[in-house]
């Protein structure tokens, strides 16, 4: 899990969400030197029960416009792929508080956002699915069933709208939702959703509504990167 391929801004928060671009680059080098095989979720979806050994699905969250101009061009350079779940209502919006007050203000609002045909240029390149976020990035779990329903449901129609293509998967908002969302997400017609819970996903056997993720942080080094992928979890200790 992924937010932002960029460098970090001395004196804001979150730079946790912001991996520098030349760590990303040595990170996607890593996997593709060592045999893992990359795939978007909807494929790893499709092929959960022939997957190799060793598959990664690279994920990205919100939809910023470095993920165009910072980390396409370094899948491009090792040909792997990146699903980009996308916040409809992305532009001049800051969620940065949405999950915790003192956080508001806190700069995400400012982070240059992809417009709709940089959305197109990324789905053109072949190797990035689309998937939704919600319409507003809202917190489900502060929201009554009908109005998490339509942020759910009408995130997917207006993607597929706007980009004519099929938008089956879906990722909760700061990893925060109710049990009715999860039902939601499956009456909407996802195929699957993400969840901010750490963990290695074993697809074969795992809620294919609340899958687990290996968040990578803007400061973790290549040994943090390398025992992730082994546990799932930063350092050897829970």
């Amino acid at each position: 899990m992924y937010h932002m391929v960029r460098e970090h801004i001395n004196g804001k928060k979150f730079n946790s969400l912001r991996v520098f671009p030349a760590i990303f680059d040595k990170q996607i080098k890593y996997l593709s030197e060592n045999g893992w095989h990359s795939f978007t979720m909807h494929e790893a979806i499709t092929n959960k029960d022939k997957l190799p050994e060793k598959s990664v699905v690279i994920t990205f969250d919100d939809g910023y416009k470095d993920n165009l101009t910072n980390a396409l061009p370094i899948l491009k350079k090792y040909n792997f792929k990146a699903t980009i779940y996308l916040v409809n209502d992305r532009h001049d919006r800051d969620w940065s508080g949405y999950r915790k007050t003192k956080n508001k203000g806190a700069g995400l609002k400012d982070e240059p956002k992809l417009s709709d045909d940089e959305v197109r240029e990324l789905i053109k390149s072949g190797l990035i699915e689309i998937g939704a976020h919600t319409l507003t990035h809202v917190n489900l779990s502060a929201l009554g069933k009908d109005e998490s329903y339509k942020e759910i449901c009408k995130s997917k129609l207006l993607i597929e709208k706007e980009y004519n293509i099929i938008c089956d998967s879906f990722a909760y908002p700061f990893g925060l939702y109710k049990n009715s969302d999860v039902f939601d997400v499956v009456n909407c017609g996802y195929t699957n959703a993400v969840t901010t819970k750490t963990g290695i996903a074993d697809l074969k056997n795992c809620n294919l509504f609340e899958i687990p993720r290996i968040t990578i942080s803007g400061k973790d080094n290549m040994l943090a990167f390398k025992i992730k992928l082994k546990r799932g979890l930063r350092g050897w200790k829970k």
